[in-house]
């Protein structure tokens, strides 16, 4: 067991501070290692919005599409129970509300409150329910190009969306209906639709709307992308089985 441990969240994305969760940057090999164990669970969180009001909006955007995805990928895992599903669906309902409001206006506390509680609601979800293909993804490309790891979820996220839907559709109409989507009436793929549109509105209205392609990340890159991220421990719980060649082609949409 390591020393008394307390975390003060400087951030409303990691969820470092109560997670279980540790991400090691290994730049000489260009990779990001996930180390997971309880013993690394802080004994004391002090979980306060003021260190929120220095951070910019586009540092506000990417650590909250973050938490975002941490909910996202926490309630579609195949280790998620009903203790971790309330807390990722109270955690996007937070983030669809706040975030975009943070954004625009950092110095707010009451909405960086709201913004701080729903990245913890979140770390709660996945340190318990883990996460997916989008975080092994972002990990990987975050270790290659130093690419900031909120970006790369806010930009793989919708593409591993798509790819996961036709597993477990009903999960991710919850979803949509936590992000304030009308999809009752609607047929499968509208629903579908809906729900895809709805978090790339969300990015792009604030101001996340580059592709990966934009920020450096070339075709000859995916196969090395894939082959660090198909090892990534993260991908275990994700829904739907992926191979190393469909996380190429996710990579390659996300382009």
């Amino acid at each position: 067991p390591p020393p008394p441990l307390i975390c003060i969240p400087t951030t409303a994305g990691t969820g470092a501070d109560v997670s279980q969760f540790a991400i090691i940057n290994d730049t000489a090999r260009k990779v990001k290692i996930a180390i997971i164990s309880k013993k690394i669970v802080p004994d004391i969180a002090l979980i306060d919005p003021e260190p929120l009001t220095t951070l910019t909006p586009e540092l506000t955007a990417h650590t909250g599409m973050d938490a975002l995805t941490h909910s996202v990928e926490a309630y579609v895992s195949n280790a998620s129970s009903p203790v971790t599903d309330i807390h990722a669906l109270e955690s996007i309902q937070l983030m669809k509300a706040y975030l975009p409001l943070a954004v625009e206006h950092p110095k707010k506390l009451e909405w960086r409150y709201q913004t701080m509680l729903g990245s913890l609601l979140a770390g709660l979800a996945f340190s318990n329910a883990s996460l997916g293909a989008v975080h092994a993804m972002a990990h990987s490309l975050g270790g290659l190009s130093d690419l900031p790891h909120g970006e790369c979820n806010a930009l793989l996220l919708e593409h591993v969306m798509e790819f996961n839907y036709e597993v477990c559709p009903g999960r991710y109409e919850s979803i949509g209906r936590a992000l304030g989507v009308e999809i009752e009436g609607l047929d499968r793929e509208e629903r579908k639709n809906h729900v895809l549109g709805a978090v790339r509105r969300m990015r792009e209205d604030m101001g996340i709307t580059e592709r990966l392609g934009d920020l450096g990340v070339s075709k000859a890159d995916l196969p090395r992308l894939a082959s660090t991220a198909i090892r990534d421990p993260c991908l275990a719980t994700n829904p739907r089985k992926a191979t190393q060649r469909d996380l190429e082609r996710i990579y390659e949409k996300a382009l």
